[in-house]
């Protein structure tokens, strides 16, 4: 069995209908970096107990394809959270994601059940992740807390549909209506020190999808959740470095350490003055596309 993925480098996080057992064996030919077994809103109440049974089997076979095995339980303050857990626990699950976060204190409640099941079934302690989804106004006022909770703590998700139901808002496929949310969320998250995971996109069509992770992007996201397995292949694609912006950002790190060696402060090209978090971004750039390849490499 393969190295779990660093966090940073998952780059596509996909809810699956946890009731749906063809769906969630054929979810790792989508592609996607993470597989989400949704047990909240994807099922119905009916249909929760067999979506549980379904945990082993499932976790087992994504962790055999490499990829990495999440499961998103209800919340622990509801009646399904305890036994969603459970089954989460004794399957293996390497990440639990948490809907419908209000407080760090949710955070902590749920660490604090994940530590009694690790200890309990012979697991390292601290070796479950933990996810916080921020779907709400009140959530997202207060996602440092959240994400700072606990080091179990590895990344948060923003919601859409829930976010833009909280709000009132109405929804669009440019979906501008939740540009601050985004912005907010990404700004918390990276004050945090935990990966910001974008909103999913809630179309089918796979343009709409790469228009808004593009600009997602283009904000300082490196990671989407989707519904979609379509969407996967080109969102992986689009949060993986290119070789026209790798070699871009070589020639920015080439001047500026040229331009340094000669003892100036920046130098400028193509029309823009490289300075120093210019060439620092190019450098990430850089250590990024290596860790990429690196993932790529035969152990």
């Amino acid at each position: 069995m393969r190295a779990i993925r660093p966090v940073d480098l998952r780059r596509t996080w996909l809810f699956v209908p946890g009731g749906d057992a063809e769906a969630l064996r054929a979810a790792p030919q989508s592609g996607a970096d993470v597989l989400i077994q949704e047990l909240e809103d994807f099922v119905p109440p009916q249909r929760k107990q067999a979506a549980r049974v379904l945990l082993a089997p499932t976790v087992a076979a994504w962790k055999a394809a490499g990829v990495v095995a999440a499961v998103r339980i209800n919340p622990l303050f509801g009646p399904e959270g305890g036994a969603d857990l459970e089954a989460a626990m004794r399957a293996g699950a390497q990440t639990v994601l948490l809907p419908k976060t209000r407080t760090a204190g949710d955070i902590l409640d749920l660490d604090n059940a994940i530590t009694q099941w690790e200890r309990e079934l012979g697991r390292p302690a601290g070796s479950t992740e933990l996810v916080p989804n921020i779907e709400s106004p009140r959530a997202l006022m207060n996602t440092l807390s959240i994400a700072t909770a606990t080091p179990r703590v590895v990344a948060c998700l923003v919601a859409s549909e829930d976010m833009a139901a909280e709000l009132g808002a109405e929804r669009a496929r440019d979906g501008h209506e939740l540009d601050y949310v985004r912005q907010r969320f990404l700004v918390e998250c990276v004050a945090a020190g935990v990966l910001a995971i974008d909103c999913p996109y809630t179309w089918s069509d796979v343009e709409g999808a790469v228009r808004q992770a593009e600009w997602g992007r283009r904000l300082g996201y490196r990671a989407k959740s989707l519904v979609a397995p379509a969407h996967a292949p080109y969102l992986n694609v689009l949060f993986t470095p290119q070789p026209d912006k790798i070699a871009e950002a070589r020639r920015i790190v080439e001047a500026f350490e040229t331009a340094r060696a000669r003892g100036e402060g920046g130098v400028e090209l193509d029309g823009t003055l490289v300075e120093a978090p210019i060439y620092h971004n190019a450098r990430r750039l850089l250590a990024r596309a290596e860790a990429f390849d690196s993932l790529a490499r035969p152990a």
